[in-house]
């Protein structure tokens, strides 16, 4: 048996298929030069790439079992009195171990794309590793056993064709339907992209590797058994696919994801004031402590002003976060700057982050306009001391806002900014004209 699978996994569209997916999933990682922040956010890139590799891998099925009718010897074996299962099992296993393990690879050459490989790493992580290479076995699989029942030189290009076309559908359904469908798909939808704090949950694995095993026990006795017991194929199928609709949880407002309290804990600095980060970013707490504390001497300028900072661990469903504020601390996002050579940890756009009006950079109130963005970003500058960098990005309004601060009394612009603080912790609409001298 070993010898027949060694010569299966040299000469059997085996090591084709590997070096195929193989390829298309490194070439995918080559045109995403952006770094990874953690681990979790990597096994789901890794099962995005699916999107390709996986009807590759059904593709590669379909050519392989055309394998005995272009030698044109299929009759020929069907009338030996071998059992056809020991013909099977051999080809099965060297293009499942073959399609598995490019999978693998692939992983394994993006680890050098993390951020930080020794921060903060979840069994969950290699669980959903582990899913998206059974789904490609599958694929191939299943492939297989549908190029057997349709011996056609177009099978294996049309099944690629259709298996695009059936994930890109997956991918883009509303809501709804994306829920329905998690457990039957390799890839997540695009519904909500992946944050640092979301996790794909037990079930949800568990509820995908029962429908692929259902897929793979599908096609395997549709390959290996006689062709009146094919119509046993899809006894399997039907009870582990409606086992796998019943375990993934349909509650989430996440399809297929949910919010993961490990990655959301605090890591905390020692030394005041407090500054705290997630411990998925707990790598960057050397960086973020000085800038958060220089941040919050800044602060300090203002009555009533912070005494700690904490990073917002909160993944908010909508643009309005209506959570209750606190004025004792400051919340941040960690901010990055992305660029063709990668992600780096950009300082100075998380010091006026924590420098903002607001309190919380991302956080936005009901009416909020452009002039209302422009006055919070002005007033973290004034905060800074420095005037505001002249780039795209930055609007003129922006520098207009900061240059009527600067020209007035300390004083003063210490009240204009501290009104505009107070405003935006009521959410009071149309802020923009408090640094212009306007009423409150």
């Amino acid at each position: 048996m070993n010898r027949v699978l060694r010569i299966q996994l040299r000469r059997s569209a085996a090591p084709g298929a590997a070096l195929a997916i193989l390829l298309v999933m490194l070439i995918t990682h080559l045109n995403t030069a952006n770094l990874v922040d953690g681990w979790l956010p990597l096994a789901f890139e890794l099962r995005a790439v699916l999107l390709f590799a996986w009807p590759l891998a059904l593709a590669a099925g379909a050519w392989q079992a055309r394998r005995e009718h272009r030698a044109g010897v299929h009759d020929l074996l069907e009338s030996t009195a071998r059992p056809r299962w020991s013909r099977v099992l051999p080809v099965l296993a060297a293009l499942g171990i073959a399609v598995s393990a490019a999978f693998l690879v692939a992983a394994l050459t993006a680890v050098p794309r993390l951020v930080d490989p020794t921060s903060y790493l979840p069994a969950t992580a290699f669980v959903v590793i582990a899913v998206g290479a059974l789904s490609l076995m599958a694929a191939a699989w299943l492939g297989m056993a549908l190029g057997q029942l349709l011996p056609s030189v177009v099978t294996a290009p049309a099944l690629g064709v259709a298996g695009i076309g059936l994930l890109l559908a997956a991918a883009v359904a509303d809501e709804d339907k994306e829920k329905l469908l998690v457990p039957f798909t390799p890839i997540f939808g695009v519904y909500y992209a992946f944050h640092d704090f979301l996790t794909v949950p037990g079930p949800v694995s568990a509820a995908q590797a029962l429908w692929w095993l259902a897929v793979a026990s599908t096609a395997m006795v549709i390959l290996a058994g006689r062709s009146w017991a094919r119509v046993a194929a899809l006894l399997p199928a039907l009870p582990l696919g409606a086992a796998a609709h019943i375990v993934a949880p349909q509650d989430s407002p996440y399809p297929g994801l949910a919010v993961d309290p490990g990655a959301q804990q605090f890591v905390c600095a020692e030394g005041t004031p407090r500054v705290c980060v997630a411990r998925v970013h707990a790598h960057l707490l050397p960086e973020v402590t000085p800038l958060a504390r220089e941040g919050l001497t800044m602060l300090a300028r203002l009555p009533d002003a912070p005494t700690a900072a904490i990073e917002n661990v909160n993944v908010r469903e909508g643009p309005h976060d209506s959570r209750q504020k606190r004025t004792d601390l400051v919340e941040f996002e960690i901010v990055y700057n992305n660029s063709s050579n990668g992600k780096s940890f950009s300082a100075f756009d998380t010091l006026l982050n924590i420098l903002d009006a607001r309190g919380n950079h991302y956080s936005s109130c009901p009416g909020d306009v452009g002039a209302d963005s422009h006055a919070d970003r002005a007033a973290g500058y004034w905060l800074l001391g420095q005037e505001p960098e002249r780039a795209e990005h930055i609007s003129e309004r922006v520098h207009e806002l900061w240059r009527t601060l600067d020209a007035l009394p300390d004083e003063e612009a210490v009240d204009r900014v501290t009104a505009l603080r107070d405003a935006k912790r009521t959410c009071s609409a149309e802020r923009a004209h408090l640094l212009t001298g306007g009423p409150a």
